[in-house]
């Protein structure tokens, strides 16, 4: 048996989420089932995280287990690639791993970006790759509410109700707000996250900026563990998988 990971890059608007589901068309689902018809046998895909619907990807990680060596990686990514661009995804690289490499299991870092629009005009070139919001978001102070997410913490006020994780602890290694042209990024850094934890916590954000709710009263919803004091989620298409480090 050999095993291979495989790097993803897709525009999520059109799919039900990286999961394969019963019913509606997934990321998962699309490439393992144009992986299997190439190799002529049964794959499954592993993913390195369970992204939402509408979410994107700039590098998805994922592995498979199968048979036959693959002698042409770049061949069968070019073949992969001739079905699958046509439906907003593409395949980045693929390359052959030891037996211990897991998509999910192994990553030491998982990497994700959140775009925000922030002006009067609605965007075309980035609609439903971004969150436009019109009033004027004041960086400055979201950048200090950023900093107090940093940390081992109990997360648990950005944790959807669905989440099976096992633990709300998790540590972020760094948020960064950065801004050009009245474009917005907000990265966030952690070996792993909660189920909508990454929308949830720019949903409270935002509110800061907006200058809804002060930098105290962002540390005491933060830090109350209740779900139900958390601002509504950043919608999906602002957010990015960007990168996952092993």
């Amino acid at each position: 048996m050999f095993r291979y990971q495989i790097l993803i890059e897709y525009v999520g608007t059109n799919f039900r989420g990286w999961q394969i589901q019963t019913k509606g068309k997934t990321i998962q689902g699309y490439i393992q089932d144009r992986i299997s018809k190439l190799l002529k046998e049964k794959i499954i895909l592993f993913g390195a995280g369970r992204l939402d619907k509408g979410v994107h990807a700039l590098e998805q990680s994922a592995h498979f287990v199968c048979k036959k060596k693959i002698e042409n990686s770049n061949k069968l990514v070019k073949s992969l690639n001739h079905f699958l661009n046509k439906e907003m995804i593409s395949i980045i690289k693929i390359k052959k791993k030891g037996n211990d490499f897991h998509a999910r299991f192994s990553a030491r870092m998982r990497i994700y970006k959140y775009i925000i629009i922030n002006r009067t005009g609605k965007p075309v070139i980035d609609q439903n790759r971004a969150w436009h919001i019109i009033k004027k978001l004041d960086l400055k102070i979201m950048k200090k509410a950023a900093k107090k997410l940093v940390g081992t913490k109990d997360f648990s006020t950005f944790r959807a109700s669905s989440c099976r994780a096992k633990s709300p602890i998790k540590t972020m290694k760094s948020v960064k707000i950065k801004s050009r042209n009245n474009k917005i990024e907000i990265e966030f850094q952690s070996q792993s996250f909660l189920q909508q934890q990454v929308r949830s916590m720019v949903g409270c954000l935002k509110y800061v900026g907006e200058k809804k709710w002060s930098l105290k009263k962002f540390k005491f919803i933060m830090n109350s563990r209740k779900r139900i004091l958390c601002a509504p989620p950043a919608p999906p298409e602002g957010l990015y998988l960007a990168k996952v480090i092993y």
